[in-house]
């Protein structure tokens, strides 16, 4: 065998077994991206239920003080302060589903307490938010 036709057959073995390697890592990406996937799906759902979680919250405290605002002035009745709270949480969608509005008006102050569960994506998976607001009740002195 001449030295042109060894060069030859070596060149032609290496580019066979570049290209088995290759062959042999073929789908690699594939079953990684399989065994990865999942963790970042979990990843993403629980930020966005974290998400939801403190919107609703946020909306249920809000929802708390206008009832306070709306009950503490001079000339309001005692149901004012959950109307216009129940007013609030219709106004702002479902962020608080099956929502409860409490109110306890004893003497000088005012409390309202907003009560109902988070819009959640996975059924099943429920959290309770609880919100409360208190102020003094203005009066004519």
């Amino acid at each position: 065998m001449t030295r042109a036709a060894a060069k030859r057959r070596l060149s032609t073995e290496s580019r066979w077994s570049r290209l088995r390697e290759r062959l042999d890592d073929r789908g690699d990406s594939v079953v990684e991206f399989a065994v990865i996937f999942p963790v970042v799906l979990i990843l993403v759902f629980t930020v966005i239920e974290g998400a939801l979680y403190f919107h609703a919250r946020s909306v249920a405290a809000r929802a708390a003080q206008v009832g306070v605002d709306a009950g503490r002035s001079y000339d309001a009745r005692p149901d004012d302060g959950a109307a216009a709270a129940r007013d609030f949480l219709a106004r702002t969608g479902n962020s608080v589903e099956g929502s409860k509005v409490a109110v306890d008006s004893g003497g000088n102050q005012i409390a309202v307490t907003v009560t109902g569960t988070v819009s959640s994506l996975v059924p099943g998976l429920e959290f309770t938010v609880r919100q409360r607001a208190q102020a003094p009740v203005e009066e004519f002195r």
